[in-house]
């Protein structure tokens, strides 16, 4: 009733109005009255004209798009604390596997036959993987959520991209492939999150040398361009297809054959391209199968120092009161 009272008052004002209301006699059924003001110059007092229609279909169908909603929302609140439980859990026991791992490669209490050593290195390296994936998942799902915060801080970008680039130089020294960095001699300071940019080069560097083979090359560049800090990443890798260029960038899509989908798990392009838009930014993907592939990340925090004036001064007008 106060429903169908509300669109009598809102139609007799003149405006479009609406209700939809359960008949007495059959609550199970709706029905939708449409109510327009009609003037007619021979009766003083306004008239309505209403329109009767079946709405119980449409009602039924806005009942189950909120229920599907309400499942959707609790389906997202269960899948964060599912994930806030398992990083507690799962890392704990890893941080121990790492640690103890690592005191037998480094033969602390003593030696051990070859045999053992090597299993040791394929449990520390295993659990080095499990725990970036964990990490990445963890990333990804606050992303998606909304609920990662960006921390800002003015920093020289060369220095985080050096770290990504030790942190990786070891797997490409084994694996055979060059690694050569374009660092300009100047400080490039950004104002971005840290952990976030380093996450960037890290994981673009990650890949391409992932996808190199023996005896490719895997060039990083970084340079500041105007007010955006640009980071590239060229290989001479496998290269990809285009129908997976557009594809890559969301969580856990890969692009190649089952071998190559095998080394990763689809979360590190999601996470730069994520990364990226955060901060404002984007990333775009440039490849050739079979010739190579060069991901760019531009950020839009780059700090731009004014030029000082010729003549060593500069004259800044300033508001007089009374704007005159």
């Amino acid at each position: 009733r106060p429903r169908l009272m509300a669109a009598i008052d809102r139609a007799l004002q003149g405006h479009d109005a609406a209700a939809t209301f359960a008949p007495r006699l059959a609550l199970d059924r709706r029905v939708r009255l449409i109510l327009r003001r009609l003037d007619d110059p021979v009766h003083a007092a306004p008239r309505l004209i209403g329109q009767a229609f079946d709405g119980t279909g449409q009602y039924a169908r806005e009942l189950e798009l909120e229920t599907a909603r309400i499942e959707a929302e609790a389906r997202e609140a269960g899948k964060s604390r599912f994930l806030a439980n398992m990083s507690h859990e799962l890392r704990t026991p890893l941080n121990a596997v790492l640690g103890f791992s690592d005191i037998m490669r480094q033969r602390l209490f003593g030696p051990m036959p070859d045999r053992y050593a090597a299993y040791v290195d394929n449990i520390h390296e295993a659990g080095g993987h499990l725990l970036e994936l964990i990490n990445d998942v963890l990333d990804v799902s606050k992303i998606e959520a909304e609920r990662y915060v960006l921390t800002l801080e003015r920093f020289d970008a060369r220095e985080l991209v050096s770290a990504a680039i030790a942190l990786v130089r070891v797997t490409a020294e084994d694996k055979g492939v060059i690694l050569t960095a374009m660092l300009p001699s100047e400080p490039v300071d950004v104002s971005a999150d840290k952990r976030a940019v380093k996450q960037i080069a890290l994981n673009l560097l990650s890949n391409a040398v992932k996808f190199t083979p023996t005896g490719g090359t895997v060039t990083v560049t970084v340079e500041a361009v105007g007010p955006y800090l640009e980071i590239v990443v060229a290989d001479t890798g496998v290269g990809i297809a285009p129908e997976d260029v557009r594809r890559l960038g969301r969580p856990f899509e890969q692009a190649g054959a089952i071998e190559q989908r095998r080394q990763g798990t689809g979360l590190g392009l999601s996470l730069v391209r994520a990364f990226a838009e955060l901060h404002g930014g984007r990333m775009s993907i440039d490849s050739t199968l079979g010739e190579g592939t060069a991901v760019t990340v531009r950020l839009p925090v780059a700090q731009v120092t004014r030029a000082a004036p010729e003549g060593g001064a500069e004259i800044i007008p300033l508001p007089v009161a009374g704007g005159k």
